[in-house]
């Protein structure tokens, strides 16, 4: 018989199944402030660091906001056409 304990949850279950060995993403910590930020004042929030990353990659964004826009036109034209 074996003299470990018992324990409800894995040794892995801290860990992500796609990626076990996957570091976070620094740009999302608010843990630390900016590198930009003073040093007196709090880390940015999440939103903060959403635009910031939204600004950064500029044109992907505005082909996925354009994309959905056209989609959900598409559905509601389409919706309309069936319901009429």
């Amino acid at each position: 018989m074996s003299t470990e304990p018992l324990s409800s949850t894995p040794p892995d279950a801290g860990q992500d199944a796609a990626s076990p060995t996957a570091a976070p993403d620094p740009t999302l910590s608010t843990d630390a402030a900016s590198p930009n930020a003073p040093p007196g004042e709090p880390a940015p929030s999440y939103v903060k660091l959403a635009m910031r990353n939204m600004v950064r990659k500029g044109g992907k964004s505005l082909f996925h906001f354009s994309l959905t826009v056209t989609a959900l036109l598409g559905l509601l034209v389409g919706l309309a056409y069936l319901t009429r």
